[in-house]
Parts: C-alpha cells; structure tokens; sequence
C-alpha cells in the first residue's frame, strides 16, 4: 500500500507510536456496534512487513501444507463478530507506571472476521501423536529492545488449536472487505475471547510442536509478572465495561441524560452492568442489551436525572456470567498487562 494510503487509513485514529505504527481507537469507534476498520485500533511490534501470500504449515505433521489465500478461501468460511483488546490497553492507569506502549483505554475494536476455521488446516496436515503445541509465525520482524532480529511469533495448546468449539479463523477479510495491511494482510490468526497478542498478524507459518514453544512473545513479553514474583501467561481478555457517551470531560445541561457504553469479557457473557454515580454511592442497574453473538460487546445504558450544577463523576462495572467483577483498583503488574479497573469518568453539568 502506499504511504498516503496508509495515512488516509490512520488519518482517524490516536496515534501512539508513529513506527511501528500503533494506534488507539476514537471514541466513535467504540459506539458503533461493528468498528468500522479505519476506527480499529491498531498494534504492531514491528513495522509492516513484506509477505509471500502463502501460508506454510509443518512441524511435527504427516503431511506439511504450503497454502494461497485461493487455498483457505476455497474451504468453508465463517463469520464471527469478535472484540479484540490490546492487553496493555489502560496501562497509563497503573502506578508506578509499567514499561510499554502507553495506552490510556481506547485500544479495544469490534469487527467482523471472516477466513477459513483453523481446526480444517489443522486435519489436513495431520498432527502426529506428539505434538502437543502450536506455533503462529507472523512475517513481520526486527530488533527487538535492541536484541536480535526476531520474528513475532504466538503458540497454543494443539488441543485447543484443533477444537471446532473454539472457533479460531485463519481471517482474510476484516468487516468483508480483504484485510488492511494494518490489521495483518493478506492473513491474520484470530483468537476469540483473548487479548489482542493472540491474534497473530501477517501469519506467514504454522508449526505443530512436540514439545512447549519458550519464545519471547510467549514466555517473556506477554506475562503477568506479579508483585509476589508469581509469572502467568496473558490469556483470556478480562471482565470490562467502558462508557462512550458522554466523553470524558463533557459539559451536560441540568436534566434527564441517558449514559451509554460497551460492556465485553472473555469469559463471558456478560450478565449486569453497574453504575455509581459521585464516589461511593450505591451501584444502580444499567440496561444491558443481549449478546449479537458470542464474543462481541453488548451495548448498555442507564438513564441519569443529571442535577446539582457542577463536577460530577460516573462509574461503570461489567459482571460476566463467570461470576467475574471489575475492581476499583488495577491489577497491578510489572509489564502493565489486563488493566480492567472501573472506568472513572469526570464531566460537568451547568
């Protein structure tokens, strides 16, 4: 794609890094149902990359695949709408202030996927009996923290990667149109349910492991380092509401006003969405829309008899049919992963 393409097709985002380029989402892009693609986030651990438009599959495997985009696109495709989250999104949030990209809390999309389910892929090259992992290569690559040239490269479980129930997509189209470069053309991993890292862009290679994959993205970078020393990985996105209407900082007239947000969890779905308004007062239902589907957020809203000229100040908490709450506190650790603190949000009524 050309440099002014690629500005027309960023021109509508919150730049954080100019290259790689990295991006949050406006707040318009949250109040859509569907993100439009020009509105999606964007995360990138290296700049674009050049790509074959063949994807390799190997590994411990009876028969290794080399596959066009033809190819996947002659198997049965599916659609699944799908809200994907960075998982440092909201790191500016905690304190002390976490090493990363800093991101404030937009850098979470809904789109509509669509590619040829993974688990196909997988029973055609046959995994033999010792396999135990997979691995997802993306072609983008560079120094990484001034260190060597890797690649970005992501793993699951074989069992999980082969179950039709997980619904993972090997996507070529993004809201049915062929995927951006941005957004992992001409070929994306999507992981439903999980954090952005996930979701492995630019796919280029699939490997079946017989033993554990201990590489940087998977063992080093995308890891909860907590306080006490324990390490865990960076899996499923956390329990989260977000409120999109009124902005942060919005000045309301006195009267009737009806809050608006997004609400999602990857262990959903979520069940009740709650609202305080001005400190500790008592959490108040909100009105929560029905799931369109399994991993993409549902709307809510809660109508406010806005009074009392001056400050006032919102809060909104997702509960998810796991029983999971949102906490008024960060989950604090070393690398600033799975902020899904309540949302504070300042504006005023005159």
């Amino acid at each position: 794609m050309e440099r002014s393409s690629l500005e027309r097709d960023r021109a509508g985002l919150v730049m954080v890094k100019g290259e790689p380029f990295n991006a949050e989402s406006p707040l318009a892009g949250l109040r859509e149902p569907v993100t439009p693609t020009p509105l999606h986030y964007v995360r990138s651990n290296f700049p674009l990359p050049d790509h074959d438009g063949t994807l390799a599959v190997g590994g411990a495997v009876a028969r290794p695949l080399t596959l066009t985009l033809d190819d996947l696109r002659a198997l049965p495709a599916a659609t699944l709408t799908v809200t994907l989250e960075c998982a440092g999104n909201g790191r500016v949030g905690l304190m002390p202030l976490p090493t990363g990209e800093p991101w404030t809390g937009n850098a979470v999309a809904t789109a509509r996927w669509t590619g040829a389910p993974l688990h196909l892929v997988l029973e055609r090259a046959a995994p033999l009996a010792s396999g135990i992992e997979v691995t997802f290569e993306g072609a983008d690559h560079g120094p990484y923290r001034g260190g060597a040239d890797i690649h970005f490269v992501r793993s699951l479980p074989l069992e999980r990667a082969r179950d039709p129930e997980a619904q993972i997509l090997l996507a070529y189209e993004m809201n049915d149109e062929p995927l951006t470069p941005d957004h992992g053309a001409p070929l994306r991993l999507l992981v439903p349910g999980w954090y952005g890292m996930a979701s492995v862009k630019w796919l280029a290679r699939i490997a079946v492991l017989p033993e554990p994959y201990e590489g940087q993205f998977q063992t080093k970078s995308y890891i909860y380092e907590w306080p006490d020393g324990g390490r865990e990985p960076v899996g499923a996105m956390r329990v989260k509401a977000a409120i999109t209407d009124p902005a942060p900082g919005a000045t309301l007239p006195a009267g009737p006003y009806t809050v608006r947000g997004r609400a999602w969890s990857g262990t959903g779905p979520v069940a009740a969405v709650e609202v305080s308004v001005d400190g500790a007062g008592e959490w108040q239902p909100a009105r929560l829309d029905p799931p369109s589907g399994p991993y993409g957020w549902q709307a809510w809203s809660f109508d406010w008899a806005a009074g009392g000229v001056g400050r006032h100040v919102l809060r909104a908490r997702a509960i998810d049919a796991a029983g999971n709450v949102q906490p008024d506190s960060p989950p604090w650790n070393r690398l600033g992963y799975g902020n899904n603190a309540v949302q504070v949000l300042v504006l005023d009524v005159r």
